[in-house]
């Protein structure tokens, strides 16, 4: 794993990706919030990797609010913060997963939570999701750009803990990758429950009547639902018709127009206000 003696202190400060990459552009884009549901819902399509979160992740029954904002947490740390923010953030997650093994009902697989190809399913669900989602929703990427953010996104991976060299790293590749692992996938009861969670997540009595959370979480889960590949979508038995496209596309649209008019103080999370302040700072101006 990248050490802290690895890099100077200028690499530091811009982080593993920096304020010109198109990770950056990515996810700091308002799609990002739609594009994480998509991943949690396809993540959850694989049964090994599902009955891991099933079965170590308390906080995902428990407390799930808690556990989706220290997923975006990590995410955004890994992305926006210093280096060595990220690889605190890094080493924090893979203690939590280090030791732990089980055996998945449906298939009788004897797995340890932080095996490589499982991790790389995370990966390669987190990757696609993010990607798709926001060229949906009108990010301005280029094909060449696409191919530069799923290469970006191998250093997260190797992070992480995926094989070196295994990691997608084009477009190509990541839809190879898919193609490669479809066969495993299968909608176990454990996914059942990840989709009502996702869909009808617990809420306190008073967060539905005083607040607009249901809603707003409601219309967020409908679009990282229709977001989903065709074959997904027809996994967790939703329509999946062609015709349904252009409307979806649509809807993504119309979110990200409506989220990109709210001011970024309000809008960006603080990881990525630091960020921008920290480079900015960082920058020298030209004269």
């Amino acid at each position: 794993m990248t050490s802290i003696k690895d890099f100077t202190a200028t690499e530091d400060l811009a982080g593993f990706f920096g304020p010109d990459s198109v990770t950056w552009r990515i996810h700091a884009d308002p799609a990002f919030s739609v594009g994480g549901i998509r991943a949690l819902l396809l993540q959850a399509l694989h049964p090994v990797a599902m009955a891991g979160v099933d079965t170590f992740s308390e906080g995902f029954k428990t407390e799930p609010w808690a556990r989706l904002t220290r997923t975006a947490e990590y995410v955004a740390t890994l992305t926006f913060g210093t280096r060595r923010e990220a690889l605190r953030a890094v080493r924090r997650v893979r203690g939590v997963h280090r030791g732990k093994t089980d055996t998945e009902v449906t298939t009788g697989r004897t797995y340890r939570v932080d095996d490589p190809d499982l991790l790389l399913w995370v990966h390669a669900c987190e990757v696609d999701s993010l990607l798709s989602v926001a060229r949906r929703a009108g990010v301005p990427l280029t094909d060449a750009d696409a191919d530069a953010y799923v290469a970006e996104q191998v250093v997260a991976g190797e992070l992480i803990g995926c094989t070196p060299g295994e990691v997608p790293s084009s477009v190509a590749e990541l839809d190879a990758y898919f193609e490669r692992v479809r066969p495993q996938l299968a909608l176990t009861e454990p996914a059942r429950k990840a989709l009502q969670f996702v869909v009808v997540p617990p809420m306190p009595g008073w967060v539905q009547v005083l607040t607009p959370a249901r809603p707003a979480w409601a219309g967020l889960a409908s679009l990282g639902l229709a977001t989903l590949p065709r074959w997904a979508r027809a996994m967790y038995g939703l329509p999946a018709f062609a015709i349904t496209e252009p409307a979806t596309t649509a809807a993504v649209r119309a979110f990200r127009a409506t989220t990109l008019a709210v001011p970024h103080r309000v809008r960006d999370n603080p990881t990525l206000r630091a960020a921008r302040e920290r480079v900015a700072v960082a920058t020298p101006v030209v004269a």
